[in-house]
C-alpha cells in the first residue's frame, strides 16, 4: 500500500482506513469506543460515507467478499494481512444476507460461524439495503461502528436483507476453534 497512485477502489478503501488505523491502535475495543467512533465517524460523517461508497463500489467489483462460506449469501475475504503499514491490524470483508434464508432464527436473521475475539474487533458496518442490520454487542447496528471486547464470543448475526462488515482484528487475531456455551 505505500504506492503513490492508487490503481484500484480496494487500493483507495485500504490507504482511506490507514489514518483511521493510526488513530485507534492503541484503544481497546469497548463500549466507549464504539460510542466514539459512531460520534466521531458515524453514518454522517465523511469519512463513513467515503468508506461506504468505497465498500459499495468493492462488492460490485467483488473484492470485498469474494469467499463463499455459506454460499452467496456468507461470504468473506482477508483484505489485508496484519502489517507495520495497517498498525497490526488485519481487514476483512464480510458479507451476510438474511433474505429467504432457512434457519428459522428470531427476526428472521442469519447467522454465520461462531467464533471468539482474543484481542476485539472493530467493524465497520455497511448496509446495502434499507432495513439491513448487524448484530452487535449494543444491539442491532444499522450502520456505522460495533466494537466486540476481548475475549468475547458470538455467532456473526443479520437481518433485514444485506449487509457488510469490515473487520478490524488487533493482530488479526480470530479463533474459530471455539464453541457455544
Amino acid at each position: 500500500m505505500s504506492q503513490t497512485t492508487l490503481t484500484s477502489t480496494k487500493d483507495e478503501f485500504i490507504a482511506r482506513c490507514i489514518p483511521l488505523l493510526q488513530e485507534i491502535k492503541d484503544k481497546t475495543t469497548s463500549a466507549e469506543v464504539e460510542q466514539w467512533l459512531n460520534s466521531t465517524y458515524g453514518v454522517e460523517s465523511e469519512l463513513y460515507k467515503d468508506l461506504s461508497r468505497l465498500i459499495t463500489l468493492g462488492v460490485k467489483e467483488g473484492w470485498v467478499a469474494d469467499v463463499e462460506i455459506g454460499g452467496s449469501r456468507y461470504r468473506r475475504a482477508q483484505l489485508v494481512a496484519p502489517s507495520a503499514e495497517t498498525f497490526f491490524f488485519s481487514m476483512t470483508g464480510v458479507l451476510m444476507d438474511s433474505t429467504d434464508n432457512t434457519q428459522n432464527n428470531p427476526e428472521d436473521s442469519f447467522r454465520g460461524g461462531y467464533h471468539s475475539h482474543p484481542y476485539g474487533e472493530i467493524n465497520l458496518v455497511v448496509p446495502l439495503n434499507e432495513g439491513a442490520a448487524l448484530a452487535g454487542p449494543n444491539g442491532w447496528c444499522h450502520g456505522g461502528w460495533t466494537t466486540p471486547a476481548p475475549g468475547s464470543h458470538h455467532f456473526p448475526e443479520a437481518k433485514g436483507g444485506a449487509v457488510v462488515s469490515i473487520t478490524f482484528l488487533p493482530a488479526g487475531r480470530i479463533a474459530f476453534d471455539v464453541k457455544p456455551s
